[in-house]
């Protein structure tokens, strides 16, 4: 049987003041990835780095994840909005982040710090790889929460009777009932066609959950150098294409191509590609031997 939405988005409401769930899925995927990567600074993984150098590292990463995530949206997914009004692209109360461009913000961060600690730009990128999908776990699920990026309708296909009914996602007049009444007319089994798959929680498994666990399993001892970031890059340009089968493609763009390719396809492509470049010039790199504390 499906499931209603029906989530308060807003986890605390202190007068105006509005603390949403997404902002503190955002916080706990940061508090992991500085556990995580402490322990490992700690470990001698990044010879020569100390807890203060891998707070800046921190920082710039998080810089690069609001500001590449916010200009690669705008860039990949909203650009004829950003012609017309170019200042939409410092609204960012009003949503938008990609993953894609967050990406490249955090390896032009990585890139930027590693040169100032004098070490290899793939040996923080290996040693980094591990700390994202925590990231990405808790974003799905403030998406999730939040009740957007929903993903296809499951009526008339092989997961009818499966799925999730998000009230945002909903027709008229059912988009502007109250939650009681909407609760009254789901109980009916009214809107049951309107089910959709929760691709947000699919995409949490997937590239939080499942990646985290398979590269800190994999990163537990030292891998050659490209291998971590390669597995990395596999895995999740795999998962978001294969999600994007089921996850509805953003209203302004629609499909691309072939009436099923979206843009999160086509950006997840080049990651894939490159991860298995990244794994097969990892056989003949060198290993960065942990530093011995």
């Amino acid at each position: 049987m499906p499931i209603l939405h029906q989530i308060d988005p807003v986890a605390v409401a202190l007068g105006p003041l509005k603390i949403h769930w997404y902002g503190l899925m955002y916080l706990l995927g940061f508090a992991v990835a500085w556990w995580l990567g402490r322990r490992r600074v700690r470990a001698g993984r990044l010879p020569g780095v100390d807890d203060n150098g891998f707070g800046d590292l921190m920082f710039y990463a998080m810089l690069g994840v609001v500001l590449g995530g916010r200009i690669g949206y705008v860039l990949f997914y909203d650009f004829g909005s950003f012609l017309q009004n170019p200042l939409m692209l410092f609204r960012v109360w009003e949503g938008g982040m990609s993953f894609h461009g967050g990406l490249l913000g955090v390896l032009v961060a990585g890139a930027w710090w590693s040169r100032r600690q004098r070490l290899h730009f793939f040996d923080t990128v290996d040693f980094v790889a591990p700390l994202v999908p925590a990231g990405l776990g808790f974003g799905r699920l403030g998406n999730y929460i939040g009740g957007e990026l929903w993903g296809k309708p499951t009526q008339g296909t092989a997961f009818e009777g499966w799925g999730v009914v998000f009230p945002h996602a909903l027709p008229e007049p059912f988009a502007s009932m109250d939650a009681a009444t909407l609760k009254a007319q789901f109980d009916s089994g009214i809107l049951d066609a309107f089910a959709r798959h929760p691709s947000q929680l699919y995409q949490a498994t997937l590239e939080g959950l499942v990646m985290f666990a398979v590269l800190v399993w994999y990163s537990r001892r030292p891998r050659p150098r490209y291998a971590v970031a390669g597995l990395f890059a596999l895995l999740y340009g795999s998962f978001r294409f294969l999600v994007e089968f089921v996850r509805e493609p953003d209203a302004q763009l629609g499909y691309l191509a072939f009436g099923w390719l979206t843009m999160g396809q086509v950006l997840s492509t080049p990651l894939i590609l490159l991860g298995l470049f990244w794994l097969w010039r990892s056989r003949s790199a060198p290993t960065l031997a942990p530093e011995v504390r």
